[in-house]
């Protein structure tokens, strides 16, 4: 798929609508664009000190019901699961879960593996040996690449997981306040692509004019020939290939940031020969990926910068806009606050019939509202349209004050 489809694929993400609550004055249906935490099961291991704190701190903190929660029993403190006690806690989850759950959230750190598979994608497909490689070999890929699909669960019959890892439960709270604080925050930042000079890891780089060429206008894109970026205050995606990523610590991460280095065991959080993907976490971001399994350097196992930064802008949250920039990420393990969602779309009104929209585009385009008493319709059109532009958009408007009823956005 060409680059420019990918930014029109990104756009029409905000098709489905979110009904906004009815009142005496006209409520605009916003786009539903990604993940709602009514649709995230948050799992806890029980027998973990540090698991019981982290559920309970992000229980709170995004508002999920008990019912919202599966509570686990088995030895903490292992990076790793056997397939067979796995499949017998993966049984567990399963019956636990309705079906209008679309995600989960893993409430540790340990165990991140599950034999040669991540634990976040035996979540997702089950223990399944056609997600590892062979002798450098590709795997299976997931339905979810690339895919348009808010409900995957519903429609691709795969849940995605994401740890909310750290070393202790202050880092991990840092976390989570970093992926609350996003929410719709629209943050000015910077995309950064690192071509190194590690030409085992550096594959990625090849794409990097392209994928700046796509974003223009979108976000600023820096496209370097470096090593390490240093010195820097507002990082939103940070993309290289080392082992090992230097001068973290002089980098400022925007609330919502993506960052991860290919290479290949970043996904070992807590016991790896390279830098552990929880560094990145550490340094300020708020997701990030890495393999637990040798991978080789295929560019299927590892995030696409592109996609990645085009799901995002869309409206979709961390969890999304990871996951579907992965073509085989059976052997990757994704960290992060899930529910992240910087760009989602919002609106306020200023004044009586005076309204401010908030939305990310990636493209051009413009939009016309329509008007029905039912959110269920009919709409009609009004006579107003709204210009876009790529990237960040406030659209400022006014509809009949005496009118009550609901108006969603038809785009053009």
């Amino acid at each position: 798929m060409s680059l420019l489809r990918l930014v029109l694929l990104a756009a029409s993400l905000c098709s489905c609508l979110l009904l906004a609550p009815a009142s005496a004055s006209p409520q605009l249906l916003l786009p539903h664009s990604g993940l709602l935490p009514d649709e995230l099961m948050l799992i806890v291991n029980e027998d973990d000190p540090l698991s019981r704190q982290v559920a309970a701190y992000y229980q709170k903190a995004r508002e999920l019901p008990e019912r919202n929660v599966i509570r686990l029993h088995f030895a903490p403190g292992r990076s790793a699961l056997s397939p067979d006690e796995f499949m017998r806690l993966r049984r567990e989850i399963e019956a636990a879960t309705p079906p209008h759950i679309q995600a989960y959230a893993v409430a540790w750190t340990q165990p991140y593996q599950v034999g040669c598979m991540s634990l976040t994608a035996a979540l997702a497909f089950g223990f399944d040996e056609r997600f590892c490689s062979r002798q450098c070999g590709k795997t299976a890929a997931s339905p979810y690449f690339n895919s348009p699909t808010l409900y995957p669960a519903t429609e691709l019959h795969m849940r995605p997981a994401m740890l909310l890892a750290g070393q202790d439960f202050a880092q991990v709270k840092a976390l989570i306040d970093r992926g609350v604080a996003a929410d719709g925050s629209f943050p000015t930042g910077t995309a950064y692509l690192l071509s190194t000079a590690d030409s085992a890891r550096n594959v990625r780089a090849a794409g990097f004019a392209r994928t700046a060429q796509a974003l223009a206008g979108v976000f600023p894109v820096e496209v370097l020939h470096a090593d390490a970026l240093t010195e820097r205050n507002d990082v939103l995606f940070y993309f290289t290939g080392v082992a090992q990523v230097l001068q973290l610590d002089t980098l400022q991460f925007q609330p919502g940031a993506l960052a991860d280095h290919l290479t290949s065991f970043g996904g070992r959080l807590s016991d790896s020969t390279q830098m552990s993907s929880l560094r990145w976490l550490e340094a300020g971001a708020t997701a990030s990926y890495g393999t637990v399994s040798e991978p080789c350097n295929h560019l299927e196992k590892f995030p696409l910068p592109a996609l990645a930064m085009l799901f995002y802008a869309g409206g979709s949250t961390a969890i999304e806009a990871y996951w579907k920039s992965v073509a085989w990420p059976g052997e990757g393990v994704f960290i992060g606050e899930p529910l992240a969602r910087p760009f989602a779309p919002s609106w306020r009104e200023t004044a009586p019939g005076e309204y401010e929209l908030h939305l990310y585009s990636a493209s051009a385009g413009k939009v016309q509202l329509a008007f029905a008493a039912s959110p269920m319709g009919p709409f009609k059109p009004l006579p107003l349209m709204l210009a876009l532009q790529r990237g960040a958009n406030r659209l400022v408007f006014s509809l009949p004050r005496e009118a009550s009823g609901y108006v969603k956005m038809l785009w053009k």
